[in-house]
């Protein structure tokens, strides 16, 4: 009986161990991927529009076709990207693009997707994390997570460097900032508003900031600039008319 009493103590202090064991930015990731929908990412169809302009995805086991359409002058005009391919279709008719022009638009179709369905791209195969510490924001306590591309899968804006702030209690991705090079380069800070769950996947808007002069911001700080009102509210950024169907693999 007591062989018996000294190994329950021993199992009681390993999983004890195990739970105050700190997660790792991957774990941290993995959760809020999971609360924001998890699975159901990767077997929806989802549907927006962003100013004005109608986007969906579809995904299916790994698979994706990003669109996004749009009219004007020209009638109406549709970008379809793929895991192996970008189009443009111009009132139905396949239109023949540079490859440097089909790149700048593929680039920006994947940009408004993934953003509008984050965290879900976080666990893309280019995408590098690092768990910097923890912060505290208006009272309330975030994991920092650095990520980083791939240079080789990381597409055209590889030397981005993004910052999240996830919270701690229920690992919602409340604050993400980002230091970018291309045009004129530059430093965003976006809050989180207005959360709401569509279908059992997670979308909110977005408070937009930009710090000036941006060029030796150290972007982990970015958040106590951010308490401290230092940051210029740029624009807001709200996802409109969302719709999620999830697809049901018959059995």
């Amino acid at each position: 009986m007591r062989i018996l009493s000294i190994l329950g103590l021993l199992l009681l202090f390993i999983a004890c161990k195990q739970e105050n064991k700190p997660l790792t930015a991957q774990q941290i990731i993995d959760r809020a991927i999971e609360n924001a929908g998890g699975e159901k990412y990767d077997m929806a169809t989802i549907k927006f529009t962003f100013r004005d302009t109608k986007y969906s995805s579809q995904r299916k086991k790994g698979n994706y076709e990003l669109t996004r359409t749009f009219t004007d002058s020209l009638g109406e005009t549709t970008d379809m990207l793929t895991n192996n391919s970008f189009e443009r279709y111009v009132n139905a008719t396949k239109i023949i693009l540079p490859d440097s022009t089909a790149s700048k638009y593929a680039n920006s179709v994947n940009s408004v997707h993934y953003f509008v369905q984050l965290p879900f791209g976080l666990n893309d195969p280019a995408v590098k994390k690092d768990l910097l510490g923890e912060a505290e924001i208006n009272g309330k306590k975030y994991y920092e997570i650095k990520v980083t591309f791939d240079q080789e899968s990381g597409g055209t804006d590889h030397e981005d460097v993004y910052m999240y702030w996830i919270k701690q209690d229920d690992f919602t991705v409340d604050y993400f900032a980002y230091k970018f090079y291309t045009d004129k380069g530059g430093i965003r800070f976006r809050k989180a508003y207005n959360p709401r769950m569509v279908n059992g996947i997670r979308f909110v808007d977005y408070e937009n900031y930009k710090l000036e002069p941006w060029e030796s911001a150290d972007l982990k700080t970015v958040d106590e600039l951010y308490e401290a009102g230092k940051l210029e509210l740029l624009s807001k950024i709200e996802t409109k008319a969302i719709s999620v169907d999830i697809f049901q693999e018959r059995k």
